[in-house]
């Protein structure tokens, strides 16, 4: 026999007090611990913005200060004399000008390349089956391992010997090398993801492989096409020792032109660097602003696999 305990009921059937007590410190206890992990994890939140966004503010409070606030010590948080110069300066430097046409020019084809490249690469590796497949795949991620500066001797010479220094494409070759491995898997991940089916019923109704690759596969793949090709751009345009080493200052881009132009020998220019440096934030900013729902899609699309 099983003997079974049952809550102590008053002579009108409802639960005694002692029960209710104890059901409504249970409630109450549970209460507490859900506001204090809500706190706790808005504590969190709070805590890691700050520890992401005091340096843009820093960087926007800088750029505002004269260069006698900038060296106060101790260094105000709220700076008190604000000015524009910095930024007004900046319309009137040409150089700089031409390092953000630089820059945009050599990032955009690097975006473009890395993605035209990357789809043709993935859509082989994902829905073709040839001999030496997995050992090209493997050899594409592997390229990922090399520090991108042990490659820079190798390039100078390559471009050297065939007069490509100083050229906008010696720049948009050298960042593709590095672009391109991500982009191929990343869109390979995604070509995974389209269903054999679909393609077996394109080649049904007459269409051929290319057909079916740019009428088909590459509208639905269009969000990872996008994210990839967003990563190529930032790559492009945030590079450093690829755009000094390769180029003069006719083609050199924003990160080396900044600091040949406000980083002496003898002093810094701070304020008319934050200044710059916001700036040329801008047009990433405002891509990933409008891109920002393809860059989720393109991410998340070849994480599952159907």
């Amino acid at each position: 026999m099983t003997s079974t305990t049952s809550t102590p009921l008053s002579a009108a059937g409802r639960p005694q007090p002692s029960a209710a007590r104890a059901g409504h410190r249970t409630r109450r206890r549970m209460r507490k611990d859900l506001l204090r992990s809500r706190i706790a994890a808005w504590s969190a939140v709070a805590v890691i913005g700050a520890f992401g966004l005091l340096p843009v503010y820093w960087l926007l409070a800088t750029a505002l200060s004269t260069p006698e606030s900038t060296f106060q010590f101790p260094p105000k948080l709220i700076p008190t004399d604000l000015t524009l110069g910095n930024f007004t300066a900046l319309a009137e430097n040409d150089q700089l000008i031409k390092y953000m046409v630089n820059s945009l020019v050599v990032a955009s084809v690097t975006a473009v390349l890395s993605v035209v490249v990357a789809t043709y690469m993935g859509y082989s590796f994902s829905k073709f089956r040839y001999r030496g497949r997995r050992s090209l795949m493997h050899l594409v991620l592997a390229s990922q391992m090399f520090p991108q500066a042990l490659l820079l001797v190798t390039l100078y010479a390559v471009f050297s010997s065939f007069g490509m220094l100083n050229t906008y494409t010696a720049l948009v070759l050298s960042f593709t090398t590095f672009t391109m491995p991500l982009c191929v898997w990343m869109l390979k991940g995604i070509f995974d993801t389209i269903p054999d089916a679909l393609l077996e019923a394109a080649a049904i109704d007459g269409a051929s492989r290319w057909r079916t690759l740019h009428s088909i596969v590459a509208p639905l793949a269009a969000p990872g096409m996008i994210a990839a090709g967003l990563f190529a751009f930032v790559r492009g345009w945030n590079d450093f020792i690829f755009a000094l080493t390769l180029a003069d200052k006719e083609k050199q881009t924003l990160p080396p032109g900044l600091v040949s132009t406000y980083i002496g020998e003898f002093q810094t220019a701070w304020p008319q660097l934050m200044a710059a440096s916001l700036v040329v934030s801008v047009p990433v900013i405002v891509a990933f602003m409008f891109l920002q729902r393809y860059l989720v899609g393109g991410m998340t699309a070849g994480s599952v696999k159907s």
